[in-house]
């Protein structure tokens, strides 16, 4: 049997970044062979990915990132089974190197397919998958892009956000950081009333008609009183609609042109888990 030292083991783990009993046993297997071991720790993590491809992976840490020159954003999340994993460290740099890696694609499948230190990223989500012992995968990819973009995460890496603005101004950094902000908190269904899809507006006014029927309103007002109902929902539920949280006597669209008279919200992304 091939004598393993400490110098070995340490290496695959740092290469891996499973355990080092792990490490060590798939050595001995592998005759002291590095590249062999790599390879059994992989096969490992697909038998391991196999057993779990069914179970919830609803935790994870969300991340946005935005490039040079902001005119492009993106949010992936690195998805796992529980809070703890979540918050670990490195699961969290994980998160943060496919982030940056993500600004450079345009679809969750190229990012699986990219190079991520010798293997593609995919590759590197069944080894994780082996090490920790959870479902790993990425959940949502969302990319935006504008003549500027700003970005937002929350406490926890639960919740990020991106918002794009029509124009690269002065201030423009912090108003999007607070349209995100907005974002995040208020989870609006759209930018404005043209983006709200006809079904939830065909829901909207058949809720209010049943509410406006139940109140004992006669027939021929409900279309016009429920129309006024549909108004209070874009004004509650649409982005650049919604009073503005850090004043909200305004509205964001409104807040927004306090920064410069010709600046608007153009569009945003919103990421949530757990």
């Amino acid at each position: 049997m091939a004598k393993i030292t400490a110098a070995e083991v340490n290496k695959l783990r740092k290469a891996t970044g499973a355990g080092m009993m792990d490490c060590k046993k798939a050595l001995v297997e592998a005759e002291g062979d590095f590249d062999a071991a790599i390879e059994l720790l992989r096969k490992k993590g697909q038998k391991v990915a196999a057993k779990r491809a069914d179970r919830d992976s609803s935790e994870g840490a969300a991340i946005a990132q935005v490039n040079g020159d902001n005119t492009k954003g993106v949010i992936i999340s690195l998805n796992c089974e529980t809070d703890f994993v979540a918050k670990n460290d490195d699961f969290i740099k994980l998160a943060n190197d496919f982030a940056d890696m993500a600004l450079n694609y345009s679809s969750k499948e190229e990012l699986l397919k990219a190079d991520y230190k010798g293997i593609t990223v995919e590759e590197k989500l069944t080894e994780q998958t082996g090490v920790i012992g959870e479902k790993i995968e990425i959940g949502a990819f969302k990319t935006l892009e504008a003549p500027f973009v700003g970005s937002y995460i929350h406490a926890g890496n639960k919740i990020a956000v991106l918002t794009g603005l029509s124009k690269n101004v002065e201030g423009a950094e912090e108003a999007a950081k607070n349209v995100s902000m907005q974002a995040a908190a208020m989870n609006p269904v759209a930018l404005n009333e043209e983006g709200v899809d006809q079904a939830t507006i065909d829901k909207e006014i058949e809720i209010a008609k049943d509410t406006l029927r139940e109140e004992g309103k006669p027939e021929n007002m409900l279309d016009k009183i429920a129309q006024g109902k549909l108004q209070r929902f874009f004004k509650d539920n649409t982005l650049v609609h919604q009073a503005y949280i850090k004043d909200n006597k305004q509205s964001v669209a409104e807040y927004v042109k306090s920064v410069d008279s010709d600046l608007e919200v153009v569009g945003f992304e919103r990421v949530a888990l757990g």
